[in-house]
């Protein structure tokens, strides 16, 4: 489960990162302020890179 959710964190994070990446250079108009994509994509991004990397691979099985 924990493996699931960092992956659609990272997925999300990255997408919002590079939507305010170019909302913020004016290549797209999103209507949001590009700076609050650039930071949730930043914050989600690292969180699900973390849920990742610190993640052990004892999911639904206790007796490891």
């Amino acid at each position: 489960m924990i493996k699931i959710l960092g992956f659609i964190l990272t997925i999300c994070g990255a997408i919002a990162l590079v939507l305010g990446v170019l909302d913020a250079f004016g290549n797209i108009g999103l209507g949001f302020s590009p700076w609050a994509l650039i930071i949730l994509g930043i914050v989600f991004f690292f969180a699900g890179i973390g849920l990742l990397k610190h993640q052990n691979d004892t999911d639904g099985n206790p007796s490891d």
